[in-house]
């Protein structure tokens, strides 16, 4: 077995985990849902901006896998389930909100599914300008993931808890990014940059979130900024 493909065969099975971890999310806001009288609302301090973002780097992903030669399917499949499970936040977090940010983000999600479904089924003819987009796609959500998990660190922040801010989610998704970051050395820097940098970018902000859950524990500055959310 080379190396390419000991390391892709790893970075599939930490998707796979990363996969769990926004299940787990999932489930925490489907368990709040049941808790409605015990809390204000579901997706509490969720951000939408980010987890639009979120959906759009698993899309990239699965974009750029289809695009390259050869077809990778390390890359492809666990990215395409990630990003319906999202998709499935999305959903709730416009369920309980209600907004038309929330709708633009699930309809703009499904629409861009469906167009990406369509483009693995053209398969050859639009390889090249697909690798090409998605390239230049993983760059863009680069910036945007670390935009919008900026967002999400500032709710917390802001509120001085984490509220429906799932913990695994991050810490499987971190266990992704590493493995990730190996695997896209393994297919050479020319080959793999688009996901390195997504990868190192989604790492950063995963180590920081982690560290706010400690954070809301420990910080008497936390402790005010909650009861000043709670009362407000």
């Amino acid at each position: 077995m080379t190396l390419y493909n000991l390391l892709g065969a790893i970075n599939t099975l930490f998707i796979m985990i990363s996969v769990l971890g926004v299940y787990s999310q999932l489930g925490t806001i489907w368990r709040r849902k049941h808790m409605a009288s015990e809390v204000a609302r579901p997706t509490a301090l969720l951000s939408l901006n980010q987890f639009t973002v979120s959906f759009f780097a698993y899309l990239s992903f699965f974009i750029y896998g289809y695009s390259i030669e050869p077809f990778n399917h390390y890359i492809v499949w666990p990215r395409l389930l990630a990003a319906m499970l999202v998709m499935g936040i999305l959903l709730e977090i416009w369920l309980d909100r209600k907004s038309r940010a929330a709708r633009l983000s699930v309809v703009l999600a499904a629409a861009s599914l469906v167009l990406a479904g369509a483009g693995l089924l053209s398969g050859e003819t639009i390889a090249d300008q697909g690798r090409h987009i998605a390239t230049l796609l993983i760059v863009l959500v680069s910036v945007f993931i670390a935009q919008g998990y900026y967002h999400q660190i500032r709710l917390i922040l802001t509120a001085g808890q984490t509220g429906a801010v799932d913990l695994k989610m991050s810490q499987f998704i971190l266990l992704m990014d590493i493995s990730t970051i190996a695997f896209a050395l393994s297919m050479g820097v020319k080959e793999g940059w688009p996901l390195l940098t997504l990868a190192i970018t989604s790492a950063i902000t995963k180590l920081i979130i982690m560290y706010l859950f400690r954070w809301v524990n420990v910080s008497n500055v936390a402790a005010r900024r909650r009861q000043q959310y709670t009362s407000a």
